[in-house]
C-alpha cells in the first residue's frame, strides 16, 4: 500500500501521535531530549549568518536534533529567531497545486501561493500544520527550564516557491525580519520505501544501504541549493521525496550561498503511519548551513 489517499486521516494520525508521544515521555523524558541536544554546538553557525535544518519525524527519533536547533537559537545572541516551516499538503487541493507546480504550471496562478503564519491573515492552512510543533514545544520547555524570556520566535510557512522564491508573496516581510534574526528551518529531506511508492525491488532498508542512499541524495540537494538553482532544487525534492522544497528555497534566497553539512543522520520507521509494507521510512537529518565566504 502507498501513501493514504485521505490527507485528513494522515493529519489526524500525526497530531494524535505527537500528543501521545509527549504524554509518554513526560517531563523527565523531555528534559533528557533537551540535554541530548547539547551535544551539538550550532549557535556559532547562526551567529555568523548561517542556518540549521532540523527534521520533524518525532521526538523519540529526532528530538535530540530538534533540541540542538533550540539551543542554537537560544544561545546565538539573536533577539529574534525565524523558524521556516514546511506546509504539508494536508488537503487534496494543496496536493494538486503542488503537483501542478512541479510539472511546470505558472505558480503565480495558484490560490495558495505565498507565505502563511500567525498574525498574517489570509490563508490559514498553517493552523493544521505539524512540522514546527515539536520545535515550538521544546523551545518553550527549554525557556521555562532556563528561567529566561528568550528571543522572539517567528514562524512562517512558505508554499509553492516554484523555483522563484524572490517573487513569493510575503518574502518582503522575511527579508526585513532576517536583518536582525537568526534563521532555522525544518525538513524531512528523504522519504523512501514501499509506502512512498518505491517498488519492492528498489526499496532499501535503512540498515542495508538505505541511509547511505539518503546521505547521498541529501548532499546532492544541498549542493544544488548552494548553487542557487532554485528550480533544480524544487525538482530534486520531488525525486528525493523531500518536503523541504519551499523552506529550502526561501532560506537560500534570504541568506545567500550556504554550504551544507550533515551533522547527524538517523531515521523513522513509518510503516504504521502509512499502513504499508516494510521498508517504509524517512531519514531524519540535522544539517548545518554555513555561509560561503567570498573569494575576495
Amino acid at each position: 500500500m502507498t501513501r493514504p489517499a485521505d490527507p485528513q486521516a494522515l493529519k489526524t494520525y500525526i497530531h494524535r501521535s505527537i500528543a501521545e508521544e509527549r504524554a509518554k515521555l513526560g517531563p523527565a523524558g523531555i528534559h533528557k531530549i533537551l540535554d541530548a541536544g547539547k551535544k551539538f554546538n550550532l549557535a556559532p553557525t547562526l551567529a555568523e549568518g548561517g542556518s540549521i535544518i532540523f527534521p520533524h519525524a518525532g521526538l523519540n527519533v529526532c528530538g535530540h536534533q530538534i533540541a540542538a536547533a533550540v539551543h542554537a537559537g537560544l544561545d546565538c545572541g539573536a533577539k529574534r529567531v525565524l523558524a521556516v516551516g514546511v506546509l504539508h499538503a494536508l488537503t487534496n487541493e494543496l496536493q494538486e497545486a503542488r503537483v501542478r507546480v512541479a510539472n511546470g504550471a505558472d505558480v503565480t496562478k495558484e490560490k495558495y501561493w505565498g507565505i502563511q503564519g500567525p498574525g498574517l491573515g489570509g490563508h490559514e492552512n498553517w493552523k493544521d500544520e505539524f512540522s514546527l510543533l515539536d520545535f515550538q514545544f521544546l523551545w518553550q520547555e527549554e525557556i521555562k527550564r532556563r528561567g529566561i524570556t528568550g528571543p522572539e520566535l517567528i514562524v512562517r510557512y512558505p508554499y509553492l516557491a516554484g523555483g522563484k522564491p524572490e517573487i513569493l508573496p510575503g518574502i518582503g516581510e522575511l527579508k526585513e525580519i532576517v536583518k536582525e534574526a537568526a534563521v532555522v528551518s525544518t525538513a524531512d529531506m528523504f522519504h523512501h520505501g514501499i509506502g512512498y511508492g518505491d517498488s519492492p525491488e528498489a526499496a532499501l532498508s535503512p540498515e542495508h544501504g538505505g541511509l547511505g542512499l539518503a546521505r547521498k541524495r541529501i548532499e546532492e540537494g544541498l549542493k544544488i541549493l548552494q548553487a542557487g538553482d532554485y528550480w533544480g532544487y524544487n525538482q530534486h525534492c520531488v525525486l528525493a521525496k523531500s518536503d523541504g522544497r519551499d523552506a529550502g528555497q526561501v532560506v537560500r534566497y534570504l541568506l545567500g550561498p550556504l554550504q551544507g553539512h550533515i551533522v547527524d543522520l538517523t531515521y523513522a520507521d513509518t510503516t504504521k503511519m502509512y499502513d504499508a509494507l516494510a521498508p517504509t521510512w524517512v531519514a531524519a537529518a540535522l544539517v548545518e548551513l554555513k555561509p560561503v565566504k567570498s573569494a575576495s
